[in-house]
């Protein structure tokens, strides 16, 4: 296996409520490779979005550590780009200076002005958006939206997508374009994703491994390995009984059965292809 590009051991994250205090997440571990995509599934409210800002180094946990290239993260990082399922353009901008707008965050490197007009050139062709990039956010649908915010982050050639349920709000259609689409991008530049969903089938389409979150605190109930060439959408025999495995651990889990410590590994399953 590749040297891991994203490497988060033993996160544990809470916050302070009424009378003491409400673990979230414990000791929550995770590789990430280049050209990897691993998805993270769970229940509403199981803290998956808190998860993904700590990756993203926007959050402290409370304890364990994430680094980058062997590094510390101590914050927002030029390499690691984040896609929420609001694209949160902003209105008043073309759909050329939203992408541009992604390159003046905070910590980006400085750029040349050639340099800078190729990093959106080629964003905006990437997700074939070259016709539209003088419209304004009001004039967009939902997937050029959404493959506008994807070009943001491109624009700054990150190492690391994370993605918190970018898709979640489209129609199935748009949905899948996407996802192909995503696929596509990580395939080309090489680009390691972490995705948060709680659409198990994304999960399957889309990942190299799948992690199930689940109980309170949440902890990596199960972590499957999906061994399938690009595209799936034709191997559903395979990936059936897949989903029945996460369905079964996550009933599992919903039903009080008797937890495995978090100190123990977790055996993956394979599927073959």
């Amino acid at each position: 296996m590749s040297q891991a590009l994203l490497h988060a051991q033993g996160i544990s994250l809470g916050y302070p409520r009424e009378g003491g205090w409400q673990a979230v997440l414990a000791q929550f571990d995770l590789q990430l490779v280049p050209g990897e995509v691993v998805s993270i599934l769970g229940p509403s409210g199981v803290g998956k979005s808190s998860l993904l800002r700590v990756l993203a180094g926007l959050q402290q946990p409370c304890s364990g550590s994430v680094s980058l290239h062997g590094l510390p993260l101590q914050g927002p990082h030029p390499r690691l780009a984040v896609a929420f399922q609001d694209p949160s353009l902003l209105p008043w901008l073309s759909l050329e200076k939203n992408v541009a707008f992604g390159l003046d965050f905070a910590r980006q490197p400085k750029l040349a002005p050639a340099e800078r007009r190729a990093r959106i050139d080629h964003a905006i062709s990437a997700v074939g958006l070259d016709r539209a990039r003088g419209q304004y956010p009001a004039q967009l649908s939902g997937g050029m939206a959404q493959r506008t915010a994807l070009a943001r982050c491109l624009a700054r050639q990150p190492q690391v997508l994370l993605l918190d349920e970018p898709f979640g709000a489209l129609d199935e259609v748009t949905r899948a374009d996407m996802q192909q689409l995503l696929l596509q991008l990580i395939a080309t530049h090489n680009t390691a994703a972490v995705l948060i969903t709680h659409d198990i089938d994304e999960a399957l389409l889309l990942s190299d491994r799948v992690l199930l979150l689940g109980d309170q605190p949440a902890r990596v109930l199960g972590q499957w390995s999906i061994d399938l060439p690009q595209p799936r959408a034709q191997r559903v025999e395979e990936l059936g009984a897949l989903r029945i495995d996460i369905l079964k651990t996550l009933r599992q889990a919903s039903g009080n059965a008797e937890p495995r410590p978090c100190s123990l590994p977790l055996e993956p399953a394979h599927v073959h292809g």
